[in-house]
């Protein structure tokens, strides 16, 4: 028979002036949990009696909690989130993993008050024991149904960096990192964003040897042990993901030479044949933009010629050779496109690359070819100028809210790109080539130092390109770095795109759970407490 609200009351009051002589009214206590089989009254007085006298009733222990998640699942919602606010008061000894892993589980609901309920309990338990309440998260993100697995995953990516620090303990974060690597060799997409994420804010993960075991981790994620399948847009999807994630974490002490030896070696043969996950992505322009983005910080590479010579032949792609007629009547039909984009990123990698190696283009190269190059280069270096002009024509006098419009915005971007391709020419031209010149890629943001030496800079002699260079102030305000826009330059002879000035997101995978890193399958198992 089920106890109603005057019993309880009675019982509650039988407990509370028992005082130290609690243990021998255990008939009074059971009573209190038969309140979660009555009425709605009934249940809401059951959750809060049950948890205040539960560390008296040790013998009782499993019945009380399993009276309470009776509670936690009851129909009314205010029933449950009474329910589980009490929670925390479980949370003792061998109890709190197992209140964890319950916390967690309830994350599924869809009530919006009750799983800010939820949060609210799991961060006052991790308080209390960071370790224990770790263990319940992780058994369910490697064993529960897949919505438990998502929110807890959020959950640790959102929390774990508002913990303080004497809960983030070096053994929690070394437990962390143990359990993180295990939920690594199977995820999605979308989670192993995340799960870097836990790992990148981690304490210990901020050193020289942190950020190379998470390198090392990203790398075994990318598969770069395999030959990359251009027209597979999983593998792409897979390369491009663990790509971005390890960029942050590349240094002068923490090399991306495996990640820019496997570009040249397998990425940038199949450039063309690139599928990409994302329909308005343009994949061969990303690919560019993180292989340049990266060369700053390769070491020592076993195969630096040949690598050095991949994109040598690559940047000669994007680098036409000027009309045969280029004075005379057919010259207009046969103008080639200038890919200012794409060349941007070839001529940073290859002067990155050319550094390690300065007689590439004097003693690797045949005479033959690197007149051809020259060639090109004053070709391109032609066409530049005008857009230089141009542009810079475009923006004169504009300053704060002119320059913010999109049109102008593009059009400061635009003139980044081409001033960038302007000096790294002018470094290949020297005789012998240099490689001493810096330049911030334009789709990053420009540092101080670098934008004060760009707006000091002296008048050149073209003589060494072929034609006249000018430099003026470039405006400070630039583009935010993920604007997809367009800059079309004005028709005319050396007319042709600047590129696509996109820098996808990081994050987030095509399809969802089950494709990608690893395809999680569905491991739906009902509740487990």
């Amino acid at each position: 028979m089920a106890a109603t609200v005057e019993d309880l009351y009675r019982n509650y009051g039988i407990l509370a002036d028992a005082k130290e002589d609690l243990s021998k009214h255990k008939d009074a206590y059971q009573v209190i949990l038969d309140g979660v089989k009555g009425g709605a009254k009934e249940k809401r007085l059951a959750a809060q009696f049950i948890p205040k006298f539960f560390s008296s009733f040790p013998e009782l222990a499993d019945a009380a909690i399993n009276a309470q998640l009776d509670l936690c699942e009851d129909e009314d919602v205010s029933i449950r989130r009474q329910a589980i606010k009490e929670l925390p008061r479980f949370a003792s000894g061998e109890n709190l993993p197992r209140v964890a892993d319950i916390l967690t589980q309830l994350l599924q609901t869809d009530d919006s008050a009750e799983f800010n309920q939820v949060n609210t309990a799991l961060i006052s338990i991790f308080k209390i024991d960071a370790k224990g309440t770790l263990g319940g998260l992780f058994s369910q993100i490697l064993q529960g149904e897949d919505i438990v697995r998502e929110r807890a995953i959020k959950f640790l990516s959102t929390k774990l960096k508002m913990m303080p620090d004497d809960t983030m303990t070096k053994e929690v974060e070394d437990y962390i990192f143990i359990e993180t690597k295990k939920v690594l060799e199977d995820v999605t997409g979308e989670e192993f964003v995340l799960l870097m994420r836990i790992l990148s804010g981690l304490k210990t993960m901020q050193t020289v040897s942190g950020r190379q075991q998470l390198v090392e981790l990203v790398v075994e994620q990318a598969f770069l042990e395999q030959a990359l399948n251009p027209a597979d847009a999983d593998s792409v999807d897979r390369l491009l993901q663990c790509t971005r994630q390890a960029l942050p974490l590349f240094s002068k002490n923490v090399h991306s030479t495996r990640f820019v030896t496997y570009f040249c070696e397998f990425v940038l043969p199949n450039l063309s044949l690139l599928t990409s996950p994302v329909a308005e992505l343009d994949i061969q322009l990303e690919v560019l933009k993180l292989l340049a983005e990266m060369s700053p910080y390769c070491g020592d590479m076993d195969k630096l010629e040949v690598n050095l010579n991949m994109l040598f032949e690559k940047l000669l792609e994007f680098m036409p050779l000027p009309p045969e007629e280029e004075n005379g009547e057919n010259a207009a039909n046969e103008e080639p496109k200038l890919q200012f984009s794409y060349v941007e990123c070839l001529l940073f990698s290859f002067h990155q690359l050319g550094k390690k190696l300065p007689d590439f283009l004097i003693d690797k190269v045949s005479a033959e070819k690197l007149k051809d190059f020259k060639i090109r280069l004053q070709y391109f270096a032609r066409g530049l100028q005008v857009y230089i002009r141009q542009l810079r024509v475009a923006l004169q006098g504009k300053t704060g809210d002119a320059l913010k419009t999109e049109e102008n915005k593009i059009k400061v971007v635009a003139l980044k790109i081409t001033n960038n391709i302007n000096v790294l020419i002018k470094d290949l031209f020297h005789n012998p080539p240099s490689y001493k010149s810096t330049v911030t890629l334009s789709w990053k943001p420009v540092q101080k130092t670098e934008a004060a030496a760009a707006i000091g800079q002296k008048r050149h002699s073209g003589e060494d390109i072929g034609t006249t260079a000018t430099t003026k102030k470039i405006p400070a305000t630039l583009p935010r770095r993920d604007a997809r826009q367009i800059y079309n330059p004005p028709s005319g002879k050396y007319s042709a795109s600047i590129g696509n000035f996109t820098y996808e997101q990081r994050g987030g995978f095509r399809g969802g759970r089950g494709r990608g890193f690893g395809g999680r399958g569905n491991r739906s198992r009902g509740r487990i407490y």
